[in-house]
């Protein structure tokens, strides 16, 4: 392969059905050994699309190629993937799970090195249905890389973890990335998509509507950034700051500027205690909220 050849790249891409637009003609490709992120809220054509990706479902037109070439019988070999939900075989321990699937692929990693690069040491002979949520995904990552695949996708691996089981998680996901493996998640946690990917695509409406790095996202659409104070420490003085964007965002006030320091001296002519004022920057859930708009979707 090319060096500069995407591991996938995906052309003029479309899925139709009777009412729907769910993909309506994307383009975008993803570089060998990063995390690329797909993010989009609901009904945005996300899923549609990572599962024409993974070869499930058949676009309506366009094409998706691995390796400079149409997806075909070595495309299949080399990937791997971990699904949102993934059915097991009962009473099964987690070790028999992992030697039971590496025997359906020609080429596998060894059960050790899916047992030392998923951290399943402590729980090996625990039958699976006793798993705890983070316990099951770390298994599911390893079912996943049971045939040392190329590129792994990985849909929404953290949903319903607790912090700690999600911080766990992100670091296997950086341990496959130090092995040179393609990653493409799709997750509605902006900070780990953040955290985790080089690069992102976000999709509405069955369209591309931004791509690039974070930080680049981040620098191309904000100038400012964002002081939060408590609403209660508000005067109604300083509702007509000049120049200034309000937002309420209970039980905060939020304040876009671009002159942190002139904005804190017309809080404190207005008379606000400044005593639980907070500046960040913008953050990537600033940018998808800013693209994709705060209105609930069905």
């Amino acid at each position: 392969m090319n060096i500069q050849t995407p591991i996938l790249e995906v052309r003029h891409l479309h899925k139709h059905y009777p009412k729907i637009k769910a993909v309506d003609g994307i383009d975008f490709s993803v570089p060998t050994g990063i995390c690329f992120g797909l993010l989009g809220p609901n009904g945005a054509g996300k899923t549609t699309t990572i599962e024409m990706m993974e070869g499930i479902i058949r676009p309506s037109s366009g094409e998706i190629l691995y390796k400079g070439e149409p997806m075909g019988p070595r495309f299949k070999n080399e990937v791997g993937i971990q699904f949102q939900s993934t059915a097991l075989q009962d009473f099964l321990t987690v070790r028999e799970h992992l030697n039971f699937f590496s025997r359906l692929y020609p080429k596998n990693m060894s059960v050790d090195e899916l047992i030392e690069i998923c951290s399943l040491q402590a729980y090996l002979d625990r039958d699976a249905r006793k798993l705890s949520g983070g316990q099951r995904q770390r298994m599911l990552l390893a079912i996943a890389l049971v045939n040392d695949p190329e590129i792994v996708f990985l849909d929404e691996p953290t949903t319903g973890l607790d912090p700690q089981a999600r911080l766990n998680f992100w670091e296997l996901i950086n341990r496959i990335k130090a092995r040179n493996k393609t990653v493409l998640l799709t997750t509605h946690y902006m900070e780990e998509a953040y955290k985790l990917c080089e690069q992102i695509a976000i999709m509405d409406h069955g369209k591309i509507i931004a791509q690039g790095s974070p930080n680049q996202l981040l620098a191309e659409h904000f100038q400012d950034v964002i002081i939060e104070l408590p609403a209660s420490d508000f005067p109604v003085a300083a509702q007509t700051l000049p120049h200034r964007r309000l937002e309420k965002v209970t039980p905060m006030i939020e304040i876009s500027t671009r002159d942190v320091n002139a904005t804190l001296a017309e809080l404190l002519q207005a008379g606000a205690s400044l005593a639980g004022l907070q500046v960040r920057p913008r953050s990537l859930e600033d940018l998808f909220l800013e693209l994709t708009g705060k209105g609930l979707r069905p």
